[in-house]
């Protein structure tokens, strides 16, 4: 029944519509601090979901289809944002094993060692032994983390309260908190460039995602045509082919990027690029802006009829 309804919400040729899924992580098993990130059964089974309703392709072939009003009835792209090494060592393995393939978008500054800064406060609190994080000496308030819930409020709070500052300050202060928290986050969650050739090897497409995940929004032009075109850069050279495609951090139109960035983007020389604004994009969709739907639902009725409402919007 869902398969029937999506083929009529999400039709082929000039009026076809494309669902792009957005990913960031597939962890080992369940996270208490992150219930709703997928682990490795999860995430096959939303790929056998997935599978079973959409003509799901490589986000490339994707935008080409839909540039030329050629996609299939329930056309649909898979993505990863960020370049976490589980992409490659968990999800990598269950997409070959669905047939599938997706596209990774990599912030290139935190290849082979680096570290995001949300990561940095997260796995700080997640080592903090103490029950109270005292984080004024920050102007970041003090946060009760006794407990599991504690521990996650204080992690929205917190990330909150940093995610819009420069990137330098950002990454300066997520390394306070380690320090005050007395812990020491791990340094091997990003992929290493090693394993983003072999990513490519391996049938999937490679997308930039700018070098330090910043706000573009909040950058002045000059940096923002670095953060986009440098990213591009680096993975053209390691992969020796172009990099066609582009995801914005973040990813929210008008609040974490403006049209502006969308025209940089263009004059990178990439083709396309996404967004985290939800909907489907149809042949009116501006190319730079593609909607992206975020999943979340723990069954295949919740998810199907959520992803049946994103079908109705088209995300501009």
């Amino acid at each position: 029944m869902l398969r029937t309804a999506f083929s009529i919400a999400s039709p082929g040729g000039p009026h076809g519509r494309l669902t792009t899924f957005i990913f960031h992580r597939v962890l080992p098993e369940s996270d208490p601090l992150f219930p709703d990130e997928p682990d490795t059964r999860c995430f096959s089974e939303v790929l056998g979901w997935i599978a079973s309703w959409f003509n799901v392709l490589p986000l490339p072939v994707a935008v080409d289809c839909l540039k030329e009003a050629k996609l299939p009835p329930r056309a649909a792209a898979i993505t990863f944002d960020d370049g976490y090494a589980d992409n490659f060592t968990l999800a990598r393995p269950i997409l070959r094993q669905h047939g599938l393939s997706a596209t990774f978008f990599i912030a290139t500054g935190f290849l082979d060692g680096g570290r995001m800064w949300n990561d940095t406060v997260i796995e700080s609190l997640r080592q903090c032994r103490e029950t109270v994080l005292d984080l004024e000496p920050l102007a970041l308030g003090r946060h009760d983390i006794a407990d599991l819930a504690g521990k996650r409020a204080a992690i929205h709070a917190i990330i909150g309260r940093i995610k819009y500052l420069p990137v330098a300050e950002r990454a300066a202060l997520s390394e306070r908190i380690a320090e005050i928290a007395g812990a020491t986050p791990p340094d091997d969650l990003m992929m290493t460039s090693a394993q983003v050739v072999e990513m490519r090897k391996s049938g999937m497409q490679i997308g930039a995602h700018t070098l330090t995940h910043p706000i573009l929004a909040r950058l002045d032009p000059t940096r923002a045509r670095e953060e986009i075109g440098g990213s591009k850069r680096i993975l053209e050279k390691l992969l020796g082919e172009e990099v066609p495609l582009f995801a914005y951090p973040n990813g929210k139109p008008g609040e974490d990027y403006r049209a502006e960035h969308a025209a940089i983007v263009r004059d990178a020389g990439f083709t396309a690029a996404v967004s985290t604004a939800w909907g489907a994009a149809d042949a009116a969709s501006d190319l730079y802006q593609l909607p992206r739907f975020t999943p979340w639902d723990k069954t295949r009725v919740r998810f199907g009829m959520r992803l049946l409402g994103n079908l109705r919007k088209t995300g501009r």
